[in-house]
């Protein structure tokens, strides 16, 4: 009797124990986003505030993570790290899921501006521009113009990193030549065309910087880069002499969004991840990470006030007003972009 009875108890105690444990598993968020872009110490206070554990898988581009999605169609994440462009195509595929505001009081502090920009399914994250960076001792003159990029020195010859997304590669030719980064004018698009087979033999691959001590603008191998504002910071660790600039033609203003997954398990959970950041403390440490522009304005009174006047991280006002966001292009100007974006960088 006593060792059924002990047998019976040590069930229990397994049973229980099992349950403890995928309890425990349970509460973990994944989080599918760029690298370097979250704070270790606000994911630790998250952790530990609200006992879970916080994963990321990591993309390299939009379009790596729009394949990420389309291959496990929406699932297997609880929050996606987006941008404005995507999150209505995101939302139109039922990848995004409803968020109940009412239940995230710390959205009361994001600029309505932004809010706007990503729309009812997911939260502004960071804003910031699609820029320049350049080794300083390596070019004659300095640059601070798109077209300084599209028709160079001889010297960068086979030393020059353009991004591999249709949308910004095309977005600068078409500003360097004058035109409007959305622009939908064939005529302007075959301008741009023609600009950027100029270019090709300046450019040593169509493709992101890589941000380590093993980057080719580190080692001088690249010269010059189009780069999002923040990364640089992370480049000047390694190496002093960079220099970004926002072009004096205008840029594009980017805004990233965070969203709940629609087929996540954990969307209380991943609410109160959103809500959590966008604390004004937590915000403001999450901005000073990343070197990018907070859209949390009560955050903003909390950051130093050279953080606040890096024209890095918010640019002057006049560069501002010369500068769009991206927009809505029509289906024709999509294929013609789609078409040369593939002839280019094939």
């Amino acid at each position: 009797m006593e060792r059924f009875c002990f047998n019976i108890f040590f069930i229990i105690f397994l049973f229980y124990a099992h349950a403890v444990a995928a309890s425990d598993r349970s509460k973990e968020l994944l989080l599918l986003t760029w690298s370097e872009y979250t704070s270790p110490e606000v994911v630790s206070a998250f952790e530990k505030q609200f006992n879970v554990k916080v994963n990321f898988q990591y993309y390299e581009t939009d379009h790596d993570r729009t394949s990420i999605l389309v291959n496990s169609n929406g699932r297997g994440f609880d929050l996606l790290l987006i941008n404005s462009i995507d999150a209505p195509i995101y939302q139109k595929n039922a990848w995004l899921a409803e968020l109940n505001l009412k239940q995230m009081h710390n959205i009361k502090h994001v600029n309505q501006r932004w809010r706007d920009k990503c729309g009812p399914f997911s939260v502004p994250y960071f804003w910031g521009t699609m820029g320049i960076v350049y080794r300083t001792k390596d070019v004659k003159q300095p640059i601070d113009s798109w077209m300084d990029l599209f028709e160079p020195e001889d010297s960068l010859k086979n030393k020059i990193v353009m991004v591999r997304d249709q949308r910004d590669l095309l977005g600068a030719a078409l500003k360097a030549l004058g035109f409007s980064f959305n622009s939908n004018d064939r005529d302007q698009l075959q301008q741009a065309e023609e600009l950027l087979r100029r270019q090709k033999p300046f450019v040593k691959e169509y493709s992101y910087p890589m941000l380590s001590k093993d980057s080719a603008l580190i080692s001088g191998k690249v010269v010059a880069a189009m780069l999002y504002s923040g990364d640089v910071y992370l480049l000047r660790e390694q190496y002093d002499h960079l220099t970004y600039v926002v072009p004096v033609e205008g840029t594009v203003l980017w805004t990233d969004c965070l969203a709940v997954a629609q087929h996540s398990k954990q969307k209380e959970l991943a609410m109160q991840f959103i809500n959590f950041i966008n604390s004004p403390d937590m915000a403001a440490i999450q901005a000073q990470f990343v070197s990018y522009a907070t859209p949390n304005k009560a955050a903003e009174k909390l950051l130093p006030k050279a953080f606040l006047a890096d024209p890095v991280i918010y640019p002057l006002k006049a560069l501002i007003d010369l500068s769009e966001e991206y927009m809505k292009l029509s289906p024709e100007a999509l294929r013609q972009r789609n078409a040369i974006y593939v002839a280019i960088t094939q």
